[in-house]
This record gives C-alpha cells, sequence and structure tokens, in this order.
C-alpha cells in the first residue's frame, strides 16, 4: 500500500535571509553613532561663569567673558528656559543674574529653624514709602507718613539690609537719600522693584479702601541707581556707622 506521508520540501533562500541580517546589524550601528546634539557655546559659558561665582553677576560683566556677536539678553532667556523646570533654576535679581535653588524644593534644604520677628508698623510703612518714593529723605518719609519717624526705625531697615544710603540731597542740611537694594528684591521674589503691586493690585487683596480721595495714586517706583539730578554723591566719610539718622522723638 502507497505511503500517505507527503515530503516536506524546505525551499532555502538565502537573499532575504542576508538582507534581514544586515538590517539587524546596522540598525544598532547607527543608534550608538548618533550623538547628542551640541548646545550652543554661549550657553554653556553662561553656565559655567555663573554656576562659578559666588555672588549674581550683572550682563555686563557676563558680556566681557562670551565672544563677539553673541545677543546677551537672547542667551540669558534660553539658558533660564532650559532651567526652568529642574531644580535649579536661573533668576535675575536686579540686573543681575543668578541661579538658585527651585521654589518648590527650598525645603529640601532647610537645616534649622529660621525665628522670623515681624517688622514693626511703623517700619513696614517707612520701608513701603522708601521702596514706591526712591530716592527718599527721612523729612519726606515722615511728610508722607504724617508723623516723626524715629531713628530706630530706619536703624532696623538698614541692619536688614533692605534700603541703603543713596547720596545726599541738593537742600538746606544735604539729607541722605534712600532707596532699597538687591537684598530687599531677593527677599520679596522680585526681579525689579517695578514689579511691586499698582493701586489697583492693592485694591484686589484688600490693602486699600474702596473709596480713595481724589486725585490719589500710587508712583510708579524704580530703583535706578544713577544718581539724580537733585541728588549729589556719598562722600567717604557717609558710609560709617555715623550714617543712622540722629535721635528723635519718639514715634507716634
Amino acid at each position: 500500500m502507497p505511503s500517505t506521508a507527503k515530503k516536506l520540501v524546505i525551499v532555502q533562500n538565502d537573499e532575504p535571509a542576508q538582507a534581514s541580517s544586515q538590517g539587524s546589524s546596522q540598525e544598532p550601528s547607527q543608534e550608538s553613532s548618533q550623538e547628542p546634539a551640541a548646545r550652543p557655546e554661549e550657553l554653556r559659558l553662561l553656565e559655567a561663569l555663573l554656576f562659578a561665582a559666588g555672588e549674581p553677576l550683572d550682563e555686563a560683566t557676563l558680556a566681557r567673558q562670551l565672544p563677539d556677536g553673541v545677543d546677551l539678553k537672547d542667551a540669558l532667556a534660553r539658558l533660564k528656559a532650559e532651567y526652568a523646570t529642574r531644580g535649579v533654576n536661573l533668576v535675575r535679581i536686579g540686573k543681575k543674574w543668578t541661579f538658585r535653588t527651585a521654589g518648590d524644593l527650598s525645603w529640601l534644604l532647610t537645616k534649622q529653624t529660621v525665628e522670623q520677628r515681624k517688622l514693626s508698623r511703623a517700619a513696614i510703612e517707612t520701608l513701603a514709602i522708601v521702596a514706591y518714593h526712591q530716592p527718599v529723605t527721612r523729612a519726606e518719609i515722615e511728610e508722607i507718613r504724617g508723623v516723626v519717624t524715629a531713628a530706630g526705625t530706619l536703624d532696623v531697615l538698614l541692619k536688614t539690609g533692605w534700603i541703603r544710603p543713596r547720596g545726599r540731597r541738593k537742600a538746606p542740611g544735604r539729607p541722605i537719600t534712600y532707596g532699597t537694594t538687591e537684598v530687599f528684591l531677593s527677599h520679596f521674589g522680585l526681579e525689579e522693584v517695578g514689579d511691586l503691586p499698582g493701586l489697583d493690585e492693592l485694591k484686589g487683596a484688600g490693602l486699600l479702601e474702596g473709596n480713595m480721595p481724589t486725585g490719589f495714586a500710587i508712583p510708579i517706583p524704580s530703583d535706578d541707581t544713577t544718581l539724580r539730578d537733585d541728588e549729589d554723591p556719598l562722600e567717604p566719610g557717609d558710609l560709617d556707622l555715623g550714617l543712622a539718622p540722629p535721635p528723635a522723638s519718639s514715634e507716634k
């Protein structure tokens, strides 16, 4: 009886197999040959300068270290965008730039509890007047507040580093003018003093009454370090401990 089993015939085709093996062998080599895209050299330079600096750097200092023709503001904007989602952010403080720990991660670096002391109402009012009206003298602060400012009030703000002596007013007695500092901007999370809230924002926060006197306005603050026409530069002896205002009547 003839067998009903069928023979299995294997047809060998080397060409597709070779092509397949070649494809599989070439694919990893192509992947391994790909390298990360090189970052612009100006970003690497800025990154190195800012990481190595022990304090914020101004744009003039940064520009001197970069090749000619580099758009510094554009490079800083690109570097800031790169670090926006990282644990370290590039931030501007006044007219200077620095790297800071991302705000939502600052708790990781807290090793001790800092005792917080509240400023007196007089100090808060004085600080606000200096911030919005700078450069301003002590007499001008008193005129705006409508009350005599105790010497200790300005002393506290000077010791915190939030205000500084700018110059001397070209007026009888040549009183000292005051302005805010980069420490003030850093503490309150401001890039510049112009970021302070305006009239509408203060009203919205409930810090001002709805019915304000006619003509009431909030000045547009400016912390330009250039002395104004009515200011003289400080003298060498002005930067000693005797700079604080002389004793006056107590705060009312």
